[in-house]
């Protein structure tokens, strides 16, 4: 079966490539930033980030093919790796100390010596955070994180028949746009997801070069530049918090020093 239009022209494919635009600029733009905690002499969330970006890069082309429930399969594995790159950067945050410079788990974890906890464990840990408790408490107002995850193990898993038939494209399936519509809700709410835990906890990731460049340049910054936010950043912000979870948005900013619209 020839995939329709109203599929091949479904709006998803731009929303995953903006995503895709995000983290690799964000891969890029983070890169200098040394993460305390461990031995690593560069930010090892660049690397998370790029490998995010080529998860998503294989989504979009997958689901270009009409194979969602393989894609909802890789889609377990984004939300997977949003949940390793919060729970690393919590437990670097809560574990560093003059005493502790360097975090054996995460460090471990680094050099191929330790397995990093299951996902349950590492997701309740996050959930459990004081640090995150209010976003927590927004993001986990209803149920609908349980409800993505629960879709991407059905597809994972093979829980029902229909998880099967959503990955032959020759087939005539009278409600695939419909499932194609759910299936951009779930990429977008573990986008949110992730972007807000991340410009919560570290908010000197979205601050743009402006800082920087001067003082390379041997100029002498601009009076508050280092609190200026990279215009691709607040574009994302706006695009995906502000439009989509005001009550998240108001909480980033009420919290940081960074200038977000």
């Amino acid at each position: 079966m020839q995939l329709k239009k109203e599929y091949i022209e479904h709006k998803i494919f731009s929303k995953i490539e903006e995503m895709i635009n995000f983290y690799e600029n964000l891969s890029f733009l983070i890169f200098g930033f040394i993460t305390t905690g461990t031995n690593s002499i560069v930010n090892i969330d660049s690397y998370v980030y790029s490998s995010i970006q080529g998860t998503l890069e294989s989504i979009k082309s997958i689901l270009a093919n009409g194979r969602i429930n393989d894609s909802y399969t890789l889609l377990r594995k984004y939300y997977d790796s949003c949940i390793i790159n919060i729970y690393s950067n919590l437990y670097l945050e809560d574990n560093i100390n003059l005493n502790n410079f360097i975090v054996t788990k995460i460090d471990n974890w680094l050099k191929g010596k330790e397995q990093l906890p299951e996902y349950r464990i590492m997701s309740q840990y996050v959930k459990n955070s004081v640090k995150l408790s209010i976003i927590n408490s927004l993001l986990y107002k209803d149920n609908r994180y349980k409800k993505i995850r629960n879709r991407c193990n059905d597809n994972t898993h093979y829980n029902y028949y229909y998880n099967i038939l959503l990955n032959d494209n020759r087939i005539y399936l009278k409600n695939r746009i419909n499932v194609l519509d759910t299936f951009s809700y779930d990429i977008e709410q573990i986008f949110v997801l992730h972007l807000s835990y991340l410009f919560y906890l570290n908010q000197h990731y979205m601050a743009s070069t402006d800082y920087a460049d001067s003082m390379d340049l041997g100029i002498t910054p601009q009076e508050n530049s280092q609190y200026f936010v990279a215009p691709f950043i607040q574009k994302i912000f706006t695009d995906f918090i502000k439009s989509k979870r005001k009550d998240i948005a108001k909480v980033i900013k009420d919290q940081s020093d960074m200038f977000l619209e």
